[in-house]
């Protein structure tokens, strides 16, 4: 078992318009320079062993990468630590682009 939930690009959507989640892009920086879902913080999968204490384990959180797969190893990593409930956006930003929904720069 994973400990975590895959949600789709729809799915994000409407757990963004009901609030109250955590967006994290584990992406390196120049893969962020080229953009970012908005409303996401920035926190680099090699680094989230060290910072995985800044997320609030109460506020439901959805990691992303450029495809899925490093967003999967982090929500299956915070998950294994501890923290409720998380998902891995399947597809990463690229499915996002590809829905056609806004990047922010």
């Amino acid at each position: 078992m994973s400990g975590f939930n895959n949600v789709n690009v729809t799915e994000l959507q409407a757990m963004l318009a009901q609030g109250r989640i955590r967006l994290v892009d584990v992406r390196t920086d120049a893969e962020i320079a080229r953009g970012v879902i908005p409303g996401s913080t920035s926190l680099p999968l090699h680094m989230l062993p060290m910072r995985l204490h800044e997320l609030d384990s109460a506020v439901p959180t959805v990691f992303y990468c450029q495809m899925g797969g490093r967003s999967a190893q982090a929500a299956a990593f915070a998950a294994a630590q501890g923290i409720a409930e998380v998902y891995n956006l399947q597809g990463g930003i690229a499915a996002w682009i590809q829905a056609g929904q806004v990047v922010a720069q």
